[in-house]
């Protein structure tokens, strides 16, 4: 479609793209007169080579590049328009704020409480003490998108939980956010999952700003909305309330594959 329809009716005029010399005025090419097409020039080959190789060697470099820019773009666009754009990377970059605020090992507290005998908070550098679980998997939005085989590294909810000694009333685990708006919930029995992560690094990077850290939730088997950024709270509830998303109709239970048959086998 942005291509220009006469732009295959033209040779090149410039000599130095071909080693065969150029056709005299008012002489006839013998090979457009037999149907074939001219020779590619050894120089127009060995420069669309190294073109080639050049955009390979600098596609990682391009890439952050561009996801730093959108990162940033988005942290200061409260329409979510940047999520729109296209990305290499494949992230989009959502907040439901007009800015988040950024913590770091010096500021960040994690506080695990409600229905728990031991209500507890952690440091990052506390959770960064933890036994670390790594897990790579697809990541799924519900709009569309996804980025396949994205490492996440952080420490099993559940062992969170069961330091905290989880009262046998509970139900449910309530997740809040620094950005002071989001929310997210998960049943007990599906916040207890092996393929649940309160995570701390990403592609094996210390986990950004604006991919929600330095702490985020990671729920490998449902859309990355159950996924929360900015993770400053859990709480564990009766039952489940619902979350941001699910308040303007998202659903409670995000499974990927749902509408195709329920996927919820462990991730791996």
């Amino acid at each position: 479609m942005d291509r220009n329809p006469g732009a295959g009716q033209h040779t090149a005029a410039d000599p130095d793209t071909a080693d065969t010399p150029a056709t005299e005025p008012g002489a006839v090419d013998p090979d457009a007169a037999a149907g074939r097409a001219a020779p590619v020039g050894r120089r127009v080959v060995l420069g669309m080579l190294a073109l080639g190789v050049g955009g390979m060697a600098a596609a990682p470099w391009l890439q952050r590049r561009l996801e730093k820019f959108l990162a940033v773009a988005a942290d200061k666009d409260p329409t979510g328009v940047t999520g729109l754009l296209p990305n290499g990377g494949g992230f989009r970059y959502y907040s439901v704020t007009s800015s988040v605020p950024h913590k770091n090992a010096g500021n960040y507290r994690l506080t695990v409480g409600g229905l728990v005998d031991k209500p507890v908070g952690y440091r990052l550098a506390d959770l960064r003490a933890l036994p670390q679980h790594r897990i790579v998997h697809d990541v799924q939005c519900v709009t569309g998108w996804r980025v396949p085989q994205t490492s996440f590294e952080g420490v099993r909810l559940a062992t969170l939980l069961d330091a905290a000694g989880v009262r046998p009333e509970a139900g449910a685990v309530r997740f809040t956010c620094f950005d002071g708006a989001y929310s997210e919930s998960l049943t007990l029995e599906q916040a207890r999952r092996d393929d649940v992560l309160v995570a701390l690094r990403m592609r094996d990077e210390p986990l950004g700003h604006s991919h929600g850290g330095p702490v985020r939730l990671y729920v490998a088997p449902m859309y990355f909305y159950k996924s929360a950024k900015w993770l400053s709270g859990i709480e564990v509830t009766r039952e489940v309330r619902p979350g941001y998303w699910e308040d303007r109709g998202y659903d409670v239970d995000a499974w990927v594959g749902k509408s195709n048959g329920r996927d919820d086998a462990p991730t791996t």
